[in-house]
């Protein structure tokens, strides 16, 4: 295995930095929104083309806000956002950067919009541990979509058989390994160390 690709969210990264919770657990109390009213109306309809790069977060998000919270502007709750879905594996990260010193290349591979995607690679650092990021919204593809290994593969320029991928979705694993790559579900508890034996298997 040459390249490594890791997903973000549920395998690097797990909610909020002080306790794990997800994101939006006490949005209500924070910001007054409640979230089911901002899966209705912003996520449900809109975040297939935001995810995929046809559309665009902050203006979107903005014109949503408008009607269902016109005092909360678009950049405070995609602040908050960001910062409570920003709790590090750093454990696994150092596994990673082990792995990397031996040789191994390593990519993010993410369902991601272009702000996040800009907040983890340059407030969160990881840009600094991984060689490039390849995300929905630059590939116009969103796992498990055929197109986005397709595309991730050819600009590493390896064959499938050199590339492995961990990601917490079920989903996202088979589509890796019906194109070829070598994949494992990572889980709670998972390490490493399971996915590099998978790979080998």
């Amino acid at each position: 295995m040459k390249i490594l690709m890791v997903d973000v969210d549920g395998v690097l990264i797990h909610g909020r930095p002080s306790d794990g919770l997800p994101l939006f657990t006490y949005l209500e109390r924070d910001l007054g929104l409640k979230l089911n009213v901002l899966q209705e109306t912003f996520f449900k309809p809109h975040w297939l083309d935001i995810v995929t790069g046809r559309d665009a977060l902050e203006p979107r998000l903005t014109e949503v806000l408008g009607r269902i919270a016109p005092q909360l502007h678009a950049k405070t709750l995609i602040d908050y956002w960001f910062e409570n879905d920003s709790r590090l594996d750093h454990g696994l990260l150092e596994d990673l950067a082990a792995l990397r010193a031996q040789g191994t290349k390593m990519f993010l591979a993410t369902n991601q919009e272009h702000m996040r995607a800009t907040y983890l690679t340059e407030t969160l650092g990881l840009s600094s541990r991984f060689d490039d990021i390849f995300y929905s919204a630059a590939l116009g593809h969103q796992k498990p979509a055929a197109e986005f290994f397709r595309l991730a593969t050819e600009r590493v320029g390896l064959a499938t058989s050199e590339i492995g991928f961990i990601d917490d979705v079920e989903a996202n694993i088979a589509a890796a390994r019906q194109f070829g790559w070598k994949a494992m579900q990572w889980t709670a508890g998972s390490t490493l160390r399971d996915a590099i034996a998978a790979f080998s298997a």
